[in-house]
C-alpha cells in the first residue's frame, strides 16, 4: 500500500493458503481486481462481492466493478460456497484496515459489512 490513508493505494496482495477450489479462485480473482486501484475503489469492489455473495443467487452483481468475480453468483446459493468464496476477501479486508491504521486511517467503507458475513 502507498501514500498516506486519504490517498493510498493497494499496490500488491499475496497470499499463501490451502483450501478448497472456490477460495483459492475467489482470492485469485480477489488479487486481480484491486491491485493497482485506490484503497476506496478497491473497498467498493469489495463491497459489492460481499452484496453478490450474500444475495443467495438473486442478484446478478455490477459487472463493469465486479468484472470476473460475477461468475461466483451460482456459489453464493450455498452457504458454505459462500462463506469459502469471502474468506480470502475477509482476509484481504482486515489486512487493508491494519494497513491503513498504521498510516493514520481508518477503513469506513464496509466497516458494517465485515460483521453481516
Amino acid at each position: 500500500m502507498t501514500g498516506d490513508a486519504a490517498d493510498a493505494k493497494v499496490v500488491d496482495v499475496s497470499y499463501e493458503g490451502q483450501g478448497c477450489s472456490i477460495s483459492q479462485a475467489s482470492t485469485s480473482v480477489l488479487t486481480d481486481l484491486v491491485v493497482g486501484k485506490p484503497v476506496a475503489e478497491a473497498l467498493a469492489v469489495y463491497e459489492a462481492f460481499l452484496a453478490l455473495m450474500q444475495s443467495k443467487g438473486h442478484a446478478g452483481g455490477d459487472e463493469d466493478l465486479l468484472e470476473d468475480a460475477v461468475a461466483f453468483v451460482g456459489v453464493s446459493r450455498y452457504r458454505p460456497g459462500s462463506s469459502a468464496a469471502l474468506l480470502g476477501w475477509m482476509a484481504w479486508r482486515d489486512a487493508t484496515a491494519r494497513a491503513l491504521a498504521t498510516l493514520g486511517g481508518a477503513v469506513e467503507a464496509g466497516r458494517s459489512g465485515h460483521e453481516r458475513g
